[in-house]
């Protein structure tokens, strides 16, 4: 949500291997109001298959912030994203009671979801349509591997740092 003048953290922001990665993320919720926990990527890999937990982990954790936090705290709002309405209650079914928004693992329709709540929340009138969104997208990820040649990278070396300045840059020129 670059486009709509909201900044993206993620753990990977810095490459500090002195820093225990759950403290990355635990500074980071206590930093973000908004929070958005995309579910769906909860899917089982490896022998034996085993699920990874770090988003439902780390929805916990902002959940956790919201109820027992200091008042700052308590102001934070969460998106919870999946494929399908009720599919997460198959691995944490204590959130049933929660509003959980399917997209049906279409990167659009997740793009309007996001984008529809954006605007709930903030009150910014200055959102675009989850579509507009997508289509920029489109172009902005058509357009990557010759920004990424013209900056002397690979795709390999991309850290989460260059893509987010890579996107304030396309986000600039629109």
């Amino acid at each position: 949500m670059i486009r709509s003048g909201f900044k993206p953290r993620c753990a990977a922001e810095v490459d500090d291997s002195a820093q225990v990665r759950l403290v990355k993320i635990q500074d980071i919720i206590a930093e973000c109001r908004y929070g958005i926990h995309d579910l769906s990527r909860t899917e089982s890999d490896g022998e034996p298959p085993l699920p990874r937990f770090n988003m439902p982990l780390e929805l916990g954790l902002f959940l956790g912030a919201k109820r027992y936090g200091p008042r700052q705290q308590t102001q934070k709002r969460a998106l919870v994203l999946d494929t399908q309405p009720y599919r997460y209650q198959r691995f944490i079914s204590d959130i049933a009671g929660q509003d959980i928004h399917a997209h049906g693992g279409d990167p659009v329709r997740a793009a309007k979801e996001v984008a529809i709540w954006l605007r709930q929340q903030s009150r910014s009138t200055t959102i675009p349509g989850g579509a507009r969104i997508g289509e920029e997208f489109a172009t902005f990820s058509a357009l990557m591997s010759d920004i990424i040649a013209e900056r002397q990278l690979s795709s390999d070396e991309m850290t989460f740092g260059d893509f987010v300045e890579l996107a304030n840059t396309y986000v600039t020129g629109l």
